[in-house]
């Protein structure tokens, strides 16, 4: 299950361009909590913390809990806007949930047992198609990662999830063939469709004396 993040705010005093810009130069990132019928609450949260839990890899599937004077706010983060230049971290929303909410969330996949597949122990190469899968569930037990098992996987394998609410299922992975195997088979392919040059030349050969004949 992913880890639930503390996240503390204060209160935005002044709305606009030139206080969010005020704010920034304090080291502070402006947000807004919404969701659940309720007013929407506009603060601002100190950046190296919230940089920090970007980091992790898992922010945006995680629960934070915003610490708003005293009273705690359970949410989801939707959305983070960074500066285009820095990557700077300049604003973020957050949705309102509740305990067991069911919520939609972006899951990273894991690939697990590497060692435990034929094809990648000759040299096949794992390439990722997908590498989050959107599911939903109970906002108290959002999975950090989907682990998918490698085990017995061959060159040319793929591996396919069905969606709970369709029945099309999509590739998220393939074992691939490393690039000096794909050369030769490219190589033997284009040598069984080419005609050889004997034949060619032995047609060439018979049609010769037939042509000599008729201008004697």
């Amino acid at each position: 299950m992913s880890d639930q993040l503390t996240l503390p705010a204060e209160a935005r005093d002044r709305a606009g361009k030139g206080a969010s810009r005020a704010l920034r130069r304090d080291g502070r990132v402006p947000a807004v909590v919404y969701g659940e019928k309720k007013e929407p609450l506009s603060i601002h949260v100190e950046e190296k913390l919230l940089t920090k839990m970007l980091h992790t890899g898992h922010f945006m599937n995680s629960v934070v809990m915003i610490d708003f004077k005293g009273k705690p706010h359970r949410t989801l983060p939707k959305a983070v806007d960074f500066h285009p230049v820095t990557s700077r971290p300049i604003h973020v929303d957050f949705l309102r949930i509740g305990e067991h909410t069911k919520v939609n969330v972006a899951v990273p996949m894991r690939f697990d047992n590497e060692d435990a597949s034929p094809g990648l122990k000759r040299g096949g190469v794992l390439n990722v198609v997908v590498h989050e899968l959107e599911i939903v569930c109970d906002a108290a037990h959002i999975p950090a990662e989907i682990h998918i098992a490698l085990d017995g996987l061959e060159i040319g394998d793929s591996i396919h999830i069905i969606p709970t609410n369709t029945e099309e299922d999509f590739t998220v992975a393939t074992i691939v063939a490393p690039s000096a195997m794909k050369a030769e088979e490219e190589e033997a392919a284009a040598a069984d469709a080419v005609p050889t040059v004997e034949g060619e030349e032995a047609e060439g050969e018979g049609e010769a004396p037939a042509e000599g004949g008729e201008e004697a």
